[in-house]
Order: structure tokens, then C-alpha cells, then sequence
């Protein structure tokens, strides 16, 4: 990407008014209501969590789980020279904190208007557009790819994804990814006490979608059972080394969506998978 930042036209259209329902989303339906959610709403999103997020820290979540501290990557000083693939890097903060240790990361996203974003923030971090699902990078690119709530969450076939990362991984990388606690489909997206009681089969795989008046899909989530991730993630040619599920810190008081506190410190919020590449 080479663009100057800037409002671009066709960011300020909004999608029209969209009603939630569950339905099937396939591969395709999902990645465009993806693109085109990322993009609307890349400002304000940016606007929202920029200053939790930091310009160039690696939070794994709501919960505000730093890698700083968590050290899933591997040894800090490991990071050092290692060609590093961020999937669905947003604005590119986490990016720019494995920068400041030395690796050599590339961020990807599928949003135009996120990628502006990094660039407004600034850095000499590589900057690529592109489709989680069909990876723009040479056999045994990275020796280690990473991604904190990105692609994963919003794509219909995960495995696509992973053999995507596992190709472009040098044998033996690492793969780290954090996505939405499954059991957290269960419960009412409510940061209050009505989030507390079960309202869903937590057994239910329908993608939940959000589409417009006409039925087309501007916002696509896909529901995995904690044991279909850990299928997804073997399907994919990795082996799981550690599954973290953070628990909310005292000193993290904000609202975030239906995280928050109080649910924080009663059920997980999020899950992070930390994978390795079967050779």
C-alpha cells in the first residue's frame, strides 16, 4: 500500500439498516461482509479502542492480555530477525510492537480502510491487502505468523485459513491466534447482568449474521465449539501447544462490546491457540 491517508469516498455510505438473524454465510458472502463492515467502520472502531490498543502494543483482547507479559510468541529475544506474518493486523499495532523487537513483521488485512489507519499511525512496517484465506506470500515465508482477533473469527472455513498459514510458515513456526471464547455464544453480547444467564444453544453453529433490507450480509461472525477449534486447528497441520483463556486483571476496568468486568470475572471472554507446524 502506498495511498496517503485520507477519507476516501466510498467509506461514507452507511450499510442500510441491518437486522441480526442466524443463517448460513459461506466463504465468499463472508469475506465481502467482512470488507465492507472493516471498512464503514474502521474510524470508529480505531476512535474507540486506538487509545487501549495503543500504536504499538500486542494486546491478545478485551481482557487487555499483553505479550509483553504473556510471552506466547516465544522468547522476546527469539523475535529478534524473525520474518513475522500478522493476519488481520488492523492498524498494525501489534506489528509495530514485534518491530520494536526486533523481528521483521508484515501486517495484513482484508480492510482498506484499517491499513489507512496504519499508515495514519505511521512506521516502516509492510503493509498488505489481502484475503486470510489466500495468502499473497511464497511456500515458507515467516517463522512465525500471529493474529489477535483477526480473520479467524469472521471466516465460514477456518481450515482454509490455517493450511493457508501452514504453507507460508517455515516448518516447525509458530502459529498464535486469539478469537472470541466459544462459550460466550451462549450468553446474551450484553456487558451487564442480562449477559449472565444462557440465552443459545451453545451447541448451535449457525453463523451469525447481520444483513440489510435487501438480505445481503454486511456482518458475518462464525461460532466454532472449543473442541471444532481444536479440530480446525489439527485439520490445518498444527499441533495445539497451549490453549490460554485470560482472565479479566483487576486493573481493567472499561466496557468493551458484551466484555466487561463483570462477565470477565465469571466466564472467559476470549481463547488464544498456540499452534505449531507439523512437518
Amino acid at each position: 500500500m502506498n495511498q496517503e491517508y485520507g477519507q476516501d469516498d466510498r467509506f461514507e455510505t452507511d450499510a442500510d439498516e441491518a437486522v441480526a438473524t442466524r443463517r448460513d454465510a459461506g466463504d465468499a458472502e463472508s469475506s465481502r461482509a467482512s470488507r465492507g463492515w472493516w471498512d464503514r467502520n474502521a474510524d470508529e472502531y480505531q476512535n474507540d479502542h486506538g487509545a487501549f490498543l495503543g500504536d504499538d502494543r500486542f494486546v491478545w483482547g478485551p481482557e487487555g492480555l499483553d505479550e509483553a507479559e504473556a510471552g506466547l510468541l516465544g522468547p522476546t529475544e527469539g523475535l529478534k530477525g524473525l520474518d513475522v506474518l500478522e493476519i488481520g493486523a488492523g492498524a498494525a499495532q501489534c506489528s509495530r510492537w514485534l518491530a520494536a523487537q526486533g523481528a521483521k513483521p508484515v501486517a495484513l488485512d482484508l480492510s482498506h480502510r484499517q491499513l489507512q489507519h496504519a499508515l495514519r499511525i505511521g512506521g516502516e512496517v509492510p503493509l498488505v491487502e489481502a484475503d486470510a484465506g489466500a495468502l499473497p506470500f511464497r511456500d515458507g515465508s515467516f517463522g512465525l505468523a500471529c493474529s489477535a482477533y483477526g480473520a479467524v473469527p469472521f471466516v465460514a472455513d477456518p481450515v482454509r485459513v490455517f493450511r493457508e498459514v501452514r504453507r507460508v510458515l517455515r516448518p516447525g513456526g509458530r502459529w498464535v491466534f486469539s478469537v472470541t471464547h466459544p462459550i460466550r455464544w451462549a450468553f446474551p453480547d450484553e456487558p451487564g447482568p442480562e449477559g449472565l444467564s444462557v440465552a443459545a444453544s451453545y451447541f448451535d453453529r449457525t453463523p451469525y449474521v447481520e444483513q440489510d433490507e435487501r438480505g445481503r450480509a454486511v456482518y458475518v461472525e462464525h461460532h466454532r465449539t472449543l473442541g471444532d477449534r481444536v479440530r480446525d486447528v489439527v485439520a490445518g497441520g498444527f499441533r495445539l501447544v497451549d490453549l490460554v483463556e485470560p482472565e479479566w486483571p483487576e486493573w481493567n476496568g472499561q466496557e468493551w462490546g458484551g466484555w466487561s468486568p463483570l462477565r470477565g470475572n465469571l466466564i472467559p471472554g476470549t481463547a488464544i491457540f498456540v499452534c505449531e507446524r507439523e512437518d
